[in-house]
C-alpha cells in the first residue's frame, strides 16, 4: 500500500511538473498574426478607431479654429471655411486597415499566445463588451477635459513662434555693417 502510495504520489510530481514546464511553454509562445487579427475584431478595433479620429477631429477642429481666430483676426470666414475642409478631407481618408496591419507585428512583439487568448476572453465578455461600447464617450469626455490644457499648450507654441517671425524681421531691418578693415601687420 505504502508502495502504491509512493508510486502515486511520485506520478503526480511528475505530472505536475511537466504541466507546469507545458504552461511555461504555452505562455512564451508568440502570438500569431490571425489570433491578433481576431483580438481586433473582438475590440472592434476599427470601428472604434474611426470614432475616437471622428472625435479628435472635432476636437482639433474647435482648438485650431479658435487658436486661428485669435492670432488672425483678420482671417476671413471663406478662408476659415476652406482650412476646414482641407482639415476634414485629410483625415477622412485615413487608411485605418493599413495602419491596423502595421500594428500586428508591434502586438506579436510583446504579447504572448496567452495573452492574446485572454484579452478575448475578457473583449468577448459583458465586461469588455462594454468597455468597448463606452470607450468612445469615455474618450470624448477625457478629449473636452484636456482640451483647455491642450489650448494652452497650442498658445505658447504659437505665441513663440510669432516672436521668432518679429525676431527675424526685426534683424532683416537693421542695417548691415561692414567689419572695419585689418590694419597691416606691424615690422618687427
Amino acid at each position: 500500500m505504502k508502495r502504491t502510495f509512493l508510486i502515486a504520489v511520485v506520478l503526480c510530481l511528475c505530472f505536475a511538473a511537466t504541466a507546469q514546464v507545458t504552461v511555461s511553454i504555452t505562455n512564451d509562445t508568440p502570438s500569431t498574426k490571425e489570433q491578433i487579427q481576431q483580438l481586433f475584431d473582438v475590440m472592434e478595433i476599427r470601428k472604434q478607431t474611426r470614432l475616437m479620429m471622428d472625435s479628435m477631429q472635432q476636437q482639433m477642429k474647435a482648438m485650431s479654429t479658435e487658436t486661428i481666430k485669435s492670432r488672425y483676426p483678420e482671417i476671413t470666414p471663406a478662408q476659415m471655411a476652406r482650412l476646414n475642409r482641407i482639415s476634414d478631407e485629410s483625415l477622412k481618408d485615413f487608411p485605418v486597415d493599413g495602419m491596423l496591419d502595421d500594428m500586428i507585428p508591434i502586438y506579436q512583439k510583446y504579447l504572448t499566445h496567452a495573452d492574446v487568448d485572454a484579452m478575448i476572453v475578457f473583449y468577448s465578455s459583458p465586461t469588455g463588451k462594454k468597455l468597448m461600447q463606452e470607450m468612445p464617450q469615455i474618450t470624448q469626455e477625457a478629449m473636452q477635459v484636456s482640451y483647455k490644457r491642450m489650448q494652452k499648450q497650442v498658445d505658447r507654441v504659437m505665441q513663440r513662434v510669432e516672436d521668432m517671425v518679429k525676431e527675424d524681421q526685426q534683424k532683416e531691418k537693421q542695417p548691415k555693417s561692414t567689419p572695419l578693415p585689418t590694419p597691416p601687420a606691424k615690422p618687427n
